[in-house]
């Protein structure tokens, strides 16, 4: 691997695991600069899904005293988020690659806007009432199978779903997303060191540095204003994705 590509990989990483640890959307650093370092876009989707995976297990620990109140809709959940993920990836490894890669220019952008939207979505639906099932399941089926689609911006996804099928706070809400994440990315990781085309030697770089920056911005989120790294990843994923559909990646 190019040294420098190895330095970008590195500095991605480190701040993929700080923004997902403190705003989330992290795979807005981390999927742009493993296309940047010369990998194919579904090589780059895969090998991303794999070397963030430390930092969502590091989340689920975090917030799983969170789970007491819902704890007995966590085994359906689980169950529709795997399913729904299952599909995801079939979808990316099934499909031409051609397909995937035509796509990822919208899909970064659309993951930035939702990314960009994530605070006035959060405060919508905590001011909304009642639960519904069907909302919840078919949400948490579609987040699934988008999750392992495209990981960016899947954690935003899940809440709005729980959200919109559950009256309760965000931030309650918040760790029956962190396990969601992780089931899914799970289902994913595991499918695509089968089956996909993972860049190791990539991973081997970013997954250290992914689970170094969830470390460090668990320590520090408390201090700093989310909206600094909030406002980095929209830049970076707004001109990450204007990149593409420019330079003919998509």
């Amino acid at each position: 691997m190019d040294p420098v590509y190895a330095v970008l990989l590195l500095a991605a990483g480190f701040g993929a695991g700080v923004c997902n640890a403190i705003a989330g959307g992290g795979s807005l650093l981390s999927f742009p600069a493993l296309v940047a370092a010369g990998l194919p876009p579904v090589t780059a989707t895969v090998t991303n899904a794999v070397a963030v995976w430390p930092g969502y297990l590091g989340g689920a620990a975090a917030l799983r005293s969170r789970l007491t109140e819902h704890r007995s809709l966590l085994p359906r959940l689980i169950v529709v988020g795997t399913a729904g993920a299952v599909g995801g990836v079939v979808a990316l490894l099934a499909a031409p690659p051609e397909v995937f890669t035509a796509l990822v220019p919208y899909l970064v952008l659309a993951a930035t806007a939702l990314f960009a939207a994530q605070p006035l979505i959060s405060r919508r639906l905590a001011e909304r009432g009642g639960d519904s099932r069907f909302t919840l399941f078919a949400g948490v089926f579609l987040g699934g199978v988008y999750g392992a689609y495209f990981n960016g911006g899947m954690g935003i996804v899940l809440l709005t779903a729980l959200a919109l099928g559950i009256d309760a706070s965000v931030d309650l809400l918040n760790g029956l997303k962190s396990v969601l994440t992780l089931t899914v990315s799970t289902t994913a990781t595991i499918a695509v060191a089968v089956f996909g085309p993972v860049d190791w030697w990539s991973v081997a770089v970013l997954a250290p540095a992914c689970l170094l920056g969830g470390m460090v911005g668990a320590k520090i989120s408390d201090r700093l204003r989310p909206g600094a790294f909030r406002a980095v990843v929209i830049v970076f994923g707004a001109g990450a994705g204007i990149a593409m559909l420019f330079t003919g990646i998509g």
